[in-house]
Protein backbone atom coordinates (compact mmCIF):
# COMPACT_ATOMS: atom_id res chain seq x y z
CA UNK A 1 0.00 0.00 0.00
CA UNK A 2 1.24 3.38 -1.26
CA UNK A 3 2.10 6.65 1.16
CA UNK A 4 0.14 9.81 0.47
CA UNK A 5 0.27 13.16 2.07
CA UNK A 6 -2.81 15.17 1.48
CA UNK A 7 -1.99 19.06 0.75
CA UNK A 8 -4.39 21.88 2.04
CA UNK A 9 -4.94 25.43 1.08
CA UNK A 10 -7.89 26.88 3.16
CA UNK A 11 -9.20 30.41 1.58
CA UNK A 12 -12.76 32.15 3.39
CA UNK A 13 -14.28 30.22 0.38
CA UNK A 14 -12.32 27.65 -1.01
CA UNK A 15 -10.56 24.89 -0.32
CA UNK A 16 -7.98 23.51 -2.87
CA UNK A 17 -6.36 20.01 -2.00
CA UNK A 18 -3.54 18.02 -3.82
CA UNK A 19 -2.54 14.35 -3.16
CA UNK A 20 1.26 13.26 -3.50
CA UNK A 21 2.51 9.84 -3.20
CA UNK A 22 5.18 9.63 -1.31
CA UNK A 23 7.61 6.94 -2.87
CA UNK A 24 11.13 6.58 -1.16
CA UNK A 25 12.32 10.41 -1.52
CA UNK A 26 9.93 10.74 -4.61
CA UNK A 27 6.68 12.71 -4.42
CA UNK A 28 4.28 12.21 -7.58
CA UNK A 29 1.23 14.47 -7.72
CA UNK A 30 -1.92 11.82 -8.28
CA UNK A 31 -4.48 14.04 -8.03
CA UNK A 32 -5.71 17.73 -7.15
CA UNK A 33 -8.97 19.89 -7.02
CA UNK A 34 -10.56 22.76 -4.88
CA UNK A 35 -14.17 23.20 -3.30
CA UNK A 36 -15.25 26.46 -3.80
CA UNK A 37 -18.25 28.82 -3.46
CA UNK A 38 -18.44 27.11 0.38
CA UNK A 39 -21.25 29.30 1.47
CA UNK A 40 -22.84 30.12 -1.17
CA UNK A 41 -23.31 27.88 -4.32
CA UNK A 42 -20.75 25.26 -3.76
CA UNK A 43 -19.62 22.62 -6.19
CA UNK A 44 -16.39 20.61 -6.24
CA UNK A 45 -13.82 19.52 -8.69
CA UNK A 46 -11.05 17.05 -8.89
CA UNK A 47 -8.47 15.45 -11.64
CA UNK A 48 -6.08 12.74 -11.47
CA UNK A 49 -3.43 12.13 -13.38
CA UNK A 50 -3.89 10.67 -16.48
CA UNK A 51 -7.66 10.20 -15.23
CA UNK A 52 -11.45 11.91 -16.20
CA UNK A 53 -12.02 15.05 -13.47
CA UNK A 54 -14.73 14.21 -10.74
CA UNK A 55 -17.37 17.20 -10.40
CA UNK A 56 -19.94 17.79 -7.89
CA UNK A 57 -22.24 20.75 -7.19
CA UNK A 58 -24.70 21.12 -4.39
CA UNK A 59 -27.03 24.07 -5.79
CA UNK A 60 -27.83 27.72 -4.49
CA UNK A 61 -28.13 28.86 -1.06
CA UNK A 62 -26.71 25.72 0.16
CA UNK A 63 -23.79 26.35 3.33
CA UNK A 64 -21.25 23.44 3.04
CA UNK A 65 -18.28 25.54 4.97
CA UNK A 66 -14.73 24.05 5.59
CA UNK A 67 -16.36 20.92 7.43
CA UNK A 68 -18.17 20.04 4.77
CA UNK A 69 -15.62 20.64 2.47
CA UNK A 70 -13.43 18.16 4.13
CA UNK A 71 -15.82 15.68 4.50
CA UNK A 72 -16.18 15.94 0.55
CA UNK A 73 -12.35 15.61 0.30
CA UNK A 74 -12.43 12.66 2.50
CA UNK A 75 -14.89 10.68 0.66
CA UNK A 76 -12.64 12.05 -2.69
CA UNK A 77 -9.56 10.23 -1.30
CA UNK A 78 -11.37 6.90 0.27
CA UNK A 79 -13.10 6.33 -2.99
CA UNK A 80 -10.54 6.85 -5.29
CA UNK A 81 -7.56 6.38 -3.16
CA UNK A 82 -8.37 3.09 -1.75
CA UNK A 83 -5.27 1.33 -2.13
CA UNK A 84 -3.30 4.52 -0.25
CA UNK A 85 -2.51 5.20 3.07
CA UNK A 86 -2.62 8.51 4.25
CA UNK A 87 0.40 9.48 6.79
CA UNK A 88 -0.03 12.94 6.71
CA UNK A 89 -1.68 16.40 5.97
CA UNK A 90 -0.07 19.88 5.16
CA UNK A 91 -1.50 23.03 5.62
CA UNK A 92 -0.42 26.41 3.72
CA UNK A 93 -0.41 28.53 6.56
CA UNK A 94 -0.02 32.50 5.63
CA UNK A 95 1.39 33.38 9.19
CA UNK A 96 4.31 32.21 11.21
CA UNK A 97 5.43 35.34 12.80
CA UNK A 98 8.51 35.38 14.94
CA UNK A 99 8.58 32.14 16.45
CA UNK A 100 8.25 30.30 13.52
CA UNK A 101 11.03 30.55 11.07
CA UNK A 102 10.46 26.24 9.55
CA UNK A 103 7.26 24.25 9.43
CA UNK A 104 5.89 22.75 12.44
CA UNK A 105 4.25 19.64 13.43
CA UNK A 106 0.36 20.57 15.39
CA UNK A 107 0.51 20.20 18.58
CA UNK A 108 -2.23 22.35 20.56
CA UNK A 109 0.98 24.45 21.73
CA UNK A 110 1.57 25.42 18.12
CA UNK A 111 -2.23 26.11 17.61
CA UNK A 112 -2.59 28.11 20.43
CA UNK A 113 0.91 30.41 19.00
CA UNK A 114 -0.84 30.89 15.18
CA UNK A 115 -3.96 31.65 17.18
CA UNK A 116 -2.53 34.45 18.50
CA UNK A 117 -1.02 35.75 14.97
CA UNK A 118 -4.59 36.18 13.67
CA UNK A 119 -4.19 39.74 14.26
CA UNK A 120 -1.62 40.17 11.94
CA UNK A 121 -3.56 37.74 9.29
CA UNK A 122 -7.22 38.32 9.98
CA UNK A 123 -8.18 38.06 6.40
CA UNK A 124 -6.18 34.55 6.06
CA UNK A 125 -5.01 32.83 9.33
CA UNK A 126 -8.40 31.75 11.00
CA UNK A 127 -8.94 29.92 7.84
CA UNK A 128 -6.11 27.80 7.67
CA UNK A 129 -6.36 27.01 11.76
CA UNK A 130 -10.19 25.87 11.23
CA UNK A 131 -9.06 23.37 8.54
CA UNK A 132 -6.27 21.93 11.16
CA UNK A 133 -8.55 22.23 13.73
CA UNK A 134 -11.44 20.33 11.61
CA UNK A 135 -9.16 17.79 10.12
CA UNK A 136 -7.56 16.95 14.20
CA UNK A 137 -11.09 16.60 15.30
CA UNK A 138 -11.96 13.71 12.99
CA UNK A 139 -8.52 12.32 12.21
CA UNK A 140 -6.57 12.85 15.40
CA UNK A 141 -4.22 9.95 14.60
CA UNK A 142 -3.07 11.67 11.29
CA UNK A 143 -0.12 13.78 12.34
CA UNK A 144 -0.38 17.72 10.71
CA UNK A 145 2.25 20.21 9.80
CA UNK A 146 1.77 24.04 9.36
CA UNK A 147 3.92 25.18 6.63
CA UNK A 148 4.33 29.10 6.74
CA UNK A 149 3.70 31.72 3.99
CA UNK A 150 6.40 33.95 6.01
CA UNK A 151 9.41 31.36 7.52
CA UNK A 152 11.50 31.97 4.17
CA UNK A 153 11.43 35.85 4.73
CA UNK A 154 13.15 34.52 8.83
CA UNK A 155 16.35 35.00 7.37
CA UNK A 156 16.06 39.03 6.88
CA UNK A 157 18.20 41.04 8.84
CA UNK A 158 16.63 43.13 11.67
CA UNK A 159 17.25 46.46 10.11
CA UNK A 160 15.75 45.16 6.58
CA UNK A 161 12.43 43.73 8.69
CA UNK A 162 12.08 46.64 10.68
CA UNK A 163 9.86 50.16 10.34
CA UNK A 164 10.95 53.19 12.01
CA UNK A 165 8.43 53.29 14.76
CA UNK A 166 8.67 53.60 18.38
CA UNK A 167 9.81 50.13 20.39
CA UNK A 168 6.12 50.57 21.92
CA UNK A 169 4.67 49.70 18.60
CA UNK A 170 7.78 47.20 17.02
CA UNK A 171 7.45 45.30 19.91
CA UNK A 172 3.92 43.80 19.56
CA UNK A 173 5.29 42.62 15.92
CA UNK A 174 4.54 45.24 13.97
CA UNK A 175 7.95 44.51 11.23
CA UNK A 176 8.62 43.64 7.40
CA UNK A 177 7.50 40.03 7.36
CA UNK A 178 6.49 39.07 3.77
CA UNK A 179 4.76 36.50 2.41
CA UNK A 180 4.66 34.33 -0.72
CA UNK A 181 7.65 32.69 0.98
CA UNK A 182 7.06 29.11 -0.16
CA UNK A 183 6.27 30.03 -3.89
CA UNK A 184 9.58 31.66 -3.18
CA UNK A 185 11.54 28.90 -1.64
CA UNK A 186 10.62 26.60 -4.55
CA UNK A 187 11.88 28.58 -7.10
CA UNK A 188 15.30 28.93 -5.08
CA UNK A 189 15.49 25.39 -5.13
CA UNK A 190 14.96 24.86 -8.42
CA UNK A 191 16.78 27.96 -9.45
CA UNK A 192 20.12 26.07 -9.84
CA UNK A 193 18.68 23.14 -13.05
CA UNK A 194 18.16 26.79 -14.75
CA UNK A 195 21.23 29.38 -13.50
CA UNK A 196 23.66 28.23 -11.71
CA UNK A 197 25.21 31.50 -11.38
CA UNK A 198 22.07 33.09 -10.74
CA UNK A 199 21.09 30.54 -7.95
CA UNK A 200 24.73 31.64 -5.90
CA UNK A 201 24.30 35.55 -6.79
CA UNK A 202 21.45 38.36 -6.62
CA UNK A 203 17.87 37.40 -8.16
CA UNK A 204 14.99 38.64 -7.98
CA UNK A 205 11.37 36.77 -8.16
CA UNK A 206 8.27 38.35 -9.43
CA UNK A 207 5.46 36.05 -8.08
CA UNK A 208 2.92 38.17 -10.08
CA UNK A 209 -1.01 36.58 -9.57
CA UNK A 210 -4.39 37.20 -8.35
CA UNK A 211 -1.67 38.42 -5.18
CA UNK A 212 1.71 39.63 -6.23
CA UNK A 213 4.87 39.98 -4.32
CA UNK A 214 8.48 40.52 -5.62
CA UNK A 215 11.45 38.91 -3.47
CA UNK A 216 15.42 39.66 -3.54
CA UNK A 217 17.11 36.19 -3.01
CA UNK A 218 20.84 36.02 -2.19
CA UNK A 219 23.00 32.81 -2.37
CA UNK A 220 19.21 30.73 -1.95
CA UNK A 221 17.93 33.31 1.09
CA UNK A 222 15.90 36.51 1.34
CA UNK A 223 16.67 39.65 2.01
CA UNK A 224 13.88 42.04 1.13
CA UNK A 225 10.05 41.20 -0.09
CA UNK A 226 7.90 44.00 -1.10
CA UNK A 227 5.03 42.76 0.92
CA UNK A 228 5.81 43.69 4.50
CA UNK A 229 3.34 43.78 7.93
CA UNK A 230 0.60 42.73 5.80
CA UNK A 231 0.06 40.41 2.38
CA UNK A 232 -1.59 44.30 1.05
CA UNK A 233 1.54 46.09 0.89
CA UNK A 234 3.80 46.35 -2.14
CA UNK A 235 2.45 45.73 -5.57
CA UNK A 236 -0.80 46.75 -6.98
CA UNK A 237 -2.99 43.42 -7.18
CA UNK A 238 -5.76 41.71 -8.38
CA UNK A 239 -8.10 43.90 -5.68
CA UNK A 240 -5.50 44.84 -3.59
CA UNK A 241 -3.79 48.46 -3.80
CA UNK A 242 -0.34 47.53 -2.69
CA UNK A 243 1.52 50.40 -1.04
CA UNK A 244 -0.26 53.12 0.02
CA UNK A 245 1.01 56.27 2.28
CA UNK A 246 -0.53 56.15 5.65
CA UNK A 247 -1.53 59.63 5.07
CA UNK A 248 -4.43 58.32 2.76
CA UNK A 249 -5.47 56.34 5.84
CA UNK A 250 -6.16 59.16 7.65
CA UNK A 251 -7.58 61.46 4.70
CA UNK A 252 -10.31 58.39 4.32
CA UNK A 253 -10.88 58.26 8.17
CA UNK A 254 -11.29 62.20 8.54
CA UNK A 255 -12.67 63.17 5.66
CA UNK A 256 -15.16 60.48 3.60
CA UNK A 257 -15.56 59.28 7.38
CA UNK A 258 -15.18 55.69 6.72
CA UNK A 259 -14.83 52.92 9.49
CA UNK A 260 -12.00 50.72 9.40
CA UNK A 261 -13.93 48.03 8.23
CA UNK A 262 -14.68 49.86 5.43
CA UNK A 263 -11.23 50.71 4.62
CA UNK A 264 -9.93 47.10 4.82
CA UNK A 265 -12.71 46.15 2.22
CA UNK A 266 -11.73 49.25 -0.43
CA UNK A 267 -7.97 48.73 0.05
CA UNK A 268 -8.14 44.69 0.20
CA UNK A 269 -11.31 43.86 -2.12
CA UNK A 270 -12.00 46.88 -4.36
CA UNK A 271 -9.02 48.10 -5.59
CA UNK A 272 -5.67 47.31 -7.24
CA UNK A 273 -6.16 46.16 -11.02
CA UNK A 274 -9.97 46.02 -10.59
CA UNK A 275 -10.16 49.39 -8.65
CA UNK A 276 -7.85 51.19 -11.25
CA UNK A 277 -9.71 49.70 -14.43
CA UNK A 278 -13.56 49.31 -13.24
CA UNK A 279 -13.31 46.68 -15.87
CA UNK A 280 -11.87 43.60 -13.83
CA UNK A 281 -9.57 41.93 -11.33
CA UNK A 282 -8.63 39.55 -13.85
CA UNK A 283 -5.28 39.90 -16.10
CA UNK A 284 -6.85 38.00 -19.30
CA UNK A 285 -9.45 40.26 -19.43
CA UNK A 286 -7.80 43.46 -18.59
CA UNK A 287 -5.21 42.48 -21.78
CA UNK A 288 -8.35 42.06 -23.86
CA UNK A 289 -9.74 45.15 -23.12
CA UNK A 290 -9.98 48.24 -25.49
CA UNK A 291 -11.10 50.37 -22.37
CA UNK A 292 -8.58 53.23 -21.74
CA UNK A 293 -8.66 52.62 -17.92
CA UNK A 294 -8.00 49.23 -18.36
CA UNK A 295 -4.50 50.05 -20.27
CA UNK A 296 -3.64 52.79 -17.80
CA UNK A 297 -4.14 49.55 -14.88
CA UNK A 298 -1.43 47.39 -17.16
CA UNK A 299 0.73 50.41 -17.61
CA UNK A 300 0.87 51.21 -13.72
CA UNK A 301 1.06 47.85 -13.10
CA UNK A 302 3.91 47.05 -14.77
CA UNK A 303 5.43 50.33 -13.91
CA UNK A 304 4.88 49.61 -10.26
CA UNK A 305 7.01 45.73 -10.72
CA UNK A 306 10.16 47.62 -12.33
CA UNK A 307 10.24 50.47 -9.82
CA UNK A 308 10.11 48.03 -7.04
CA UNK A 309 12.63 45.78 -8.80
CA UNK A 310 14.78 48.64 -8.85
CA UNK A 311 14.49 48.48 -5.07
CA UNK A 312 15.39 44.95 -4.48
CA UNK A 313 18.07 45.31 -6.86
CA UNK A 314 19.62 48.29 -4.71
CA UNK A 315 19.46 46.01 -1.78
CA UNK A 316 20.71 43.28 -2.96
CA UNK A 317 23.93 45.66 -4.74
CA UNK A 318 22.98 44.51 -7.93
CA UNK A 319 21.34 41.81 -9.96
CA UNK A 320 22.36 38.72 -11.92
CA UNK A 321 19.00 37.44 -12.86
CA UNK A 322 15.00 38.12 -13.05
CA UNK A 323 12.38 35.35 -12.94
CA UNK A 324 8.66 35.55 -13.45
CA UNK A 325 6.72 33.19 -11.47
CA UNK A 326 2.47 32.41 -10.69
CA UNK A 327 -0.45 32.59 -12.62
CA UNK A 328 0.12 36.16 -14.48
CA UNK A 329 4.07 35.79 -14.79
CA UNK A 330 3.94 32.44 -16.09
CA UNK A 331 1.12 33.02 -18.65
CA UNK A 332 0.96 36.88 -19.55
CA UNK A 333 3.83 37.50 -21.55
CA UNK A 334 2.46 40.97 -22.74
CA UNK A 335 3.42 41.96 -19.10
CA UNK A 336 5.82 40.34 -18.96
CA UNK A 337 7.19 42.68 -22.06
CA UNK A 338 6.18 45.46 -20.69
CA UNK A 339 8.62 44.63 -17.38
CA UNK A 340 11.43 43.96 -19.30
CA UNK A 341 10.98 47.08 -21.53
CA UNK A 342 11.19 49.29 -18.31
CA UNK A 343 14.01 47.74 -16.63
CA UNK A 344 16.43 47.80 -19.73
CA UNK A 345 18.49 50.11 -17.93
CA UNK A 346 19.52 46.86 -16.01
CA UNK A 347 20.77 44.92 -19.40
CA UNK A 348 17.73 43.30 -19.79
CA UNK A 349 16.83 42.77 -22.98
CA UNK A 350 13.87 40.01 -24.20
CA UNK A 351 13.50 37.28 -26.98
CA UNK A 352 10.36 38.15 -27.91
CA UNK A 353 9.80 34.56 -29.97
CA UNK A 354 10.87 32.95 -26.54
CA UNK A 355 8.73 35.43 -24.40
CA UNK A 356 5.73 34.86 -26.58
CA UNK A 357 6.74 30.53 -25.83
CA UNK A 358 6.86 31.09 -22.25
CA UNK A 359 10.06 30.33 -21.82
CA UNK A 360 12.05 28.96 -19.67
CA UNK A 361 14.90 31.98 -20.89
CA UNK A 362 13.09 34.70 -22.29
CA UNK A 363 15.89 37.13 -22.40
CA UNK A 364 17.84 37.48 -25.94
CA UNK A 365 21.20 36.24 -26.26
CA UNK A 366 22.62 39.54 -25.99
CA UNK A 367 20.90 40.43 -22.61
CA UNK A 368 23.39 41.51 -19.73
CA UNK A 369 20.58 40.25 -17.58
CA UNK A 370 19.33 36.69 -17.35
CA UNK A 371 15.47 36.69 -17.70
CA UNK A 372 13.83 33.91 -16.70
CA UNK A 373 10.65 32.14 -16.50
CA UNK A 374 9.76 29.36 -13.84
CA UNK A 375 6.44 27.30 -12.82
CA UNK A 376 6.30 27.48 -9.12
CA UNK A 377 4.72 24.81 -7.00
CA UNK A 378 3.94 25.76 -3.68
CA UNK A 379 1.98 22.61 -3.31
CA UNK A 380 4.80 20.53 -4.04
CA UNK A 381 7.03 22.38 -1.40
CA UNK A 382 4.41 21.79 1.24
CA UNK A 383 4.23 18.50 0.58
CA UNK A 384 7.88 18.14 0.73
CA UNK A 385 7.89 20.06 4.08
CA UNK A 386 5.74 17.52 5.61
CA UNK A 387 7.47 14.51 4.59
CA UNK A 388 10.91 16.42 6.27
CA UNK A 389 9.04 17.48 9.07
CA UNK A 390 7.75 13.64 10.08
CA UNK A 391 11.20 12.35 9.35
CA UNK A 392 12.84 14.42 11.47
CA UNK A 393 10.66 13.89 14.27
CA UNK A 394 10.69 10.04 14.34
Amino acid sequence: MADIILVLNAGSSSLKFCVFEAQGGDLQLIVHGQVEELYTEPHFIATGIGCDSVTKKWGAGVVLGHEGAIETIGEFLRSQCASHRLIAVGHRVVHGGQGFASPARVTPAVLDALEKLVPLAPLHQPHSLKAIRIFRQHRPDIPQVACFDTAFHRTQTEVEQAYALPPSVTERGVRRYGFHGLSYEYIASVLPQFDGAAAAGRTVVAHLGNGASMCAIVAGKSVASTMGFTAVDGLPMGTRCGSLDPGVILYLLDELKMGARDIEDLIYRKSGLLGVSGVSSDMRALLASDDARAHFALELYAYRISRELGSLAAAMQGIDALVFTAGIGEHAGAIRERVVRRVAWLGAELDPAANEAGGPRISAASSRLPVWVIPTNEELMIARHTCDTLREQR
